[in-house]
Parts: C-alpha cells; structure tokens; sequence
C-alpha cells in the first residue's frame, strides 16, 4: 500500500460497483460520533498550539495524548507505516505530511491538520487548516473556498440522492467562490473522501468534483468522510520521496478540510463537528 491510502482516500470509481458500503444501525452510529468528539478535541487542541516556533511533531504529540486521554487509539499511527498520529501538511503540502522536530512553524505559515481516532472499534476522522500569524487574503479566500466546499457537500447527504450528488455540490460550491474571489483554484482530482466506520478507510470512494446522479444511493447509516482539497495554482499533485507527504506541483499552497458525516432521515449528522 502507499501513502495514498490515508487522508485523502485515492481509489477508483470501479469500486462503487465491486465492494458493499457498509450500514451502521443508529447505535454504531452513536459510537462514531462518540469517536468524533474525541477528534474534534484533539484538532482543538493543535488549533490552540499552533504557533510560530512550534513543531510539527509537538502538535503531533499533543494530538496524541489527547486521544489516548479519551480512552481512544489514534487510528494514523502505524496505519500502512504512517509514522504520526496526525497528517501535518504546511504550506504546499496537500496531504500525508509526517510530522517532524524539524519541521517548525513560521509566521504567514499555512497547515492542515488531518487526524483520525478509533474508540470501541468505531473511526472518526476530520480536518482543518489553520494559520501562523499572519495570512494572505488569497489564503484566507481558499481556506474559506475548501469549508465552503465541504459544507456544500455535507449539505447534499440525504437519503436516496446518489454520491456523485455530494461531489457536483462540492464543485458547484468551488466554482462559486472562483467568481465570489475573482480567481480560479485548483481542485485536487486524485485524492477524495471515502466511506468510513468499523475501518477508517471504507467504499465509497467520493470524488471532489463530477456530474451529478452518478453512483450508489445514500442509505441511512452510511457514513461518509467528505474533505474537499484546493490549491491557489494548479490542480496537479507530486509525492514525495518518503512515500507519503503529497504535495502541489507548481508549489503553490493548498487548503484542506474535512468532516465525517452519517446519512439520516432527519438530514446529514457531522459527527466530528464539535456541536
């Protein structure tokens, strides 16, 4: 396996029709969000640490003792090698970055934060991207177009739409912060969401852009990772020699956020949002 099998799940479209999406009952799914929490509480507290003169891997360790404090397991570390308990990616980094000592913080830094916890056998998985200091309006613009992105999608979780519902959303939403900020951003087309729940990675795979009606049918009790990436160039991505950290080719800064949501009949659940 490669890096691109942790945050930012890179599969195929073939595999909606070889694979069965897994359907939680409402009490797994009351356990997934009990998982959630934990997650959100560890990437609260990396927002409150991340700071100019902070390494990546004190964040990486924070976000650790926080799960583990949880009576949780963080569910990177060890997961196909993945060194960290957080995906720590700065600047032109999209996704996969290891966490380092050496690796410190500067003011006008750009760093998303991926992180994923297991508690009872149940994932939760969500990130954020945050800010040094201070930050560019083209920064803050694409932070705000990738959340946007993800609330668009998120929106689109009801019962019986199809999943390729949830990525035109997402693009829609992209292409409508491009006219609001007077600027093209570059959807990253090899990495997407994925389904997720007794393993952190399941089917579905959920492209961030695509026509809509395309797909299975979202059923209640299916559980989906939704997590738009956006770059200030272009849409092209390059790993790394370490096998995981992927980066923008053109080394313009990318963005990336991402919620775990459940599918219900009253209308998506954000298990991992804090309320």
């Amino acid at each position: 396996m490669t890096g691109g099998l942790l945050g930012g799940l890179r599969l195929t479209i073939a595999s909606w029709k070889s694979r069965m999406i897994e359907i939680k009952t409402p009490a797994q799914l009351d356990a997934m969000r009990a998982a959630g929490l934990v997650v959100a509480s560890a990437l609260a507290a990396v927002a409150e640490a991340a700071k100019a003169g902070v390494s990546t891997a004190e964040l990486d360790e924070l976000a650790e003792q926080t799960i583990r404090d949880a009576g949780a397991v963080p569910s990177f570390k060890g997961y196909h090698g993945f060194p960290a308990s957080i995906c720590a990616s700065v600047n032109e980094q999209i996704v996969h970055g290891i966490p380092s000592r050496g690796q410190v913080l500067a003011d006008g830094d750009l760093i998303s934060v991926d992180c994923g916890a297991i508690l009872d056998d149940w994932h939760g998985d969500s990130a954020v991207t945050l800010f040094v200091g201070s930050v560019t309006d083209a920064e803050q613009a694409l932070s705000d177009a990738t959340r946007d992105a993800m609330r668009a999608g998120i929106a689109a979780v009801t019962p019986g739409a199809r999943l390729t519902d949830i990525s035109h959303a997402i693009e829609t939403s992209v292409h409508a912060s491009e006219r609001t900020h007077g600027r093209q951003y570059g959807i990253v087309r090899e990495y997407g969401g994925h389904g997720i729940g007794s393993a952190m990675h399941m089917d579905p795979f959920l492209p961030n852009y695509g026509k809509p009606g395309k797909g299975p049918r979202l059923r209640v009790g299916m559980a989906i990772a939704i997590e738009p990436m956006l770059t200030l160039g272009v849409e092209e991505t390059v790993e790394l020699e370490d096998g995981w950290t992927v980066v923008t080719a053109d080394g313009s800064r990318a963005a990336h956020w991402e919620h775990t949501v459940a599918v219900t009949d009253d209308g998506p659940w954000v298990l991992t949002a804090p309320e």
